[in-house]
C-alpha cells in the first residue's frame, strides 16, 4: 500500500515537472514569435533609414551598443556610430544593405540574440559583399534597441 502511494506521489510529481516545461517552452516560444517581429520590423526601419543616409538610424541601437566590424577596432556609443554611419555615407561607396533574419535565441526578456545574413549594395544596386551576423538585442523602455552588432564576410580577405 505505501509502495503504491508512492509510486502515485512521484507519478503526479512528474506529470507536474512534464506540464510546467512545456507550458514554460510554450510561453517563450510565443515571447520569441513576438520579437522576431519587433526585429524584423526594426530591420526594415533600418534599411530605409540606411537607404536615406539617416544618422538618425543610431537611434535603433542603445547608447552603449558597439559595432564590432571585421578588421577593425569597435565603435561603441551613439556618438562614435553616428560618425560612422555618416563616414559610410559621405564616402557614397554604399547604397543600400539587406539583413535576413534566420533564428533568435533567449528567452524574450531582457536580451535576444539574432543570427541571420546579411548583403551590402553599391549606389547602382550592385552586390558589393554578403556575410553572416550575430545581433545581441536589449530590451528596453523605448522596445528592442542594438546593443552588439557582429559581422564578417563570406568571402576572404584580399
Amino acid at each position: 500500500m505505501k509502495q503504491n502511494k508512492l509510486i502515485t506521489a512521484i507519478l503526479g510529481i512528474a506529470l507536474f515537472l512534464v506540464y510546467n516545461n512545456s507550458t514554460a517552452q510554450s510561453t517563450n516560444s510565443s515571447n520569441l514569435t513576438a520579437v522576431k517581429k519587433a526585429i524584423e520590423k526594426t530591420n526594415i526601419l533600418y534599411f530605409d533609414l540606411f537607404a536615406q543616409k539617416d544618422t538618425a538610424i543610431v537611434n535603433l541601437y542603445t547608447d552603449d551598443a558597439c559595432l564590432l566590424s571585421p578588421n577593425m577596432p569597435p565603435i561603441c556609443g551613439k556618438k562614435a556610430l553616428e560618425k560612422d554611419f555618416g563616414d559610410t555615407f559621405a564616402a557614397g561607396q554604399v547604397k543600400g544593405v539587406k539583413f535576413q533574419t534566420g533564428e533568435v535565441y533567449g528567452d524574450g526578456k531582457g536580451y535576444i540574440t539574432e543570427e541571420g545574413t546579411w548583403q551590402v549594395f553599391d549606389p547602382n544596386g550592385k552586390l558589393l559583399d554578403d556575410g553572416k551576423y550575430l545581433k545581441l538585442w536589449r530590451a528596453t523602455k523605448d522596445g528592442w534597441k542594438i546593443f552588439r552588432d557582429l559581422f564578417n564576410s563570406n568571402h576572404k580577405a584580399q
